[in-house]
C-alpha cells in the first residue's frame, strides 16, 4: 500500500512540475509549484518524517509561494511577451538540459548499486528526536546559529531604516 502511495505521490509531483514548467500563466504555474510541494511533503510522511513534512508544508507552500503570489500579481505578469532572441539561447538550454539529465542519469545508476545496512526505527522523523539531538549533540552549533540569526535581522532592520533628518 505504501508503495503505491508513493508512485501516486511521485507522479503527482513530476506532472506538477512540468506544468510549472510548461504553463503559459505565471500564476497557474506557482499554483503548479504549490501542488508540486504538497506531494513532495506527503513523500516525506511516507518516509516517516512528519517534522520535516510539516517544516517543508509552512515554510515553501506557505511562506515562499505567497511571496511568488504577490510578486506576480504586484508585478502584473499575467501578461505573455514574446521573446525573438533567436535560436542560440534555445540551443544552449537544450545542450544544458541534456547535460542535466546526463548527470540524473548517472548519479540514478551509481545510486542503484548502493545498499543501506542500518536499520531505520519508527521514531527516526519525531520531533522528540530532533529535539534531543539539537538540545544535546549540537547546543552549542544551534546557539550560536541564532545569535547569527538575530545579528542578521538587527542589520535587516538598521539597513532598512530611514535616516531621519
Amino acid at each position: 500500500m505504501i508503495s503505491i502511495l508513493f508512485y501516486i505521490l511521485a507522479a503527482v509531483a513530476v506532472i506538477a512540475g512540468f506544468a510549472v514548467v510548461f504553463s503559459k500563466s505565471p500564476v497557474y504555474s506557482v499554483l503548479s509549484l504549490v501542488v508540486s510541494f504538497f506531494a513532495i511533503a506527503g513523500e516525506y510522511i511516507l518516509m516517516n518524517a512528519q517534522f520535516l513534512a510539516a517544516v517543508h508544508i509552512i515554510v515553501y507552500a506557505g511562506a515562499i509561494m505567497v511571496l511568488f503570489l504577490f510578486v506576480i500579481m504586484l508585478l502584473n505578469l499575467n501578461t505573455t511577451q514574446s521573446d525573438d532572441s533567436g535560436i542560440m539561447p534555445k540551443v544552449i538550454a537544450f545542450l544544458g538540459g541534456g547535460a542535466l539529465f546526463i548527470t540524473l542519469l548517472g548519479a540514478t545508476k551509481q545510486a542503484a548499486g548502493i545498499t543501506t545496512t542500518a536499520t531505520q526505527s519508527l521514531e527516526t522523523g519525531l520531533i522528540k528526536n530532533l529535539g534531543q539531538t539539537l538540545f544535546g549533540e549540537f547546543l552549542l552549533p544551534f546557539e550560536l546559529s541564532s545569535l547569527l540569526f538575530l545579528a542578521a535581522m538587527i542589520g535587516a532592520v538598521m539597513l532598512g531604516k530611514k535616516e531621519i533628518a
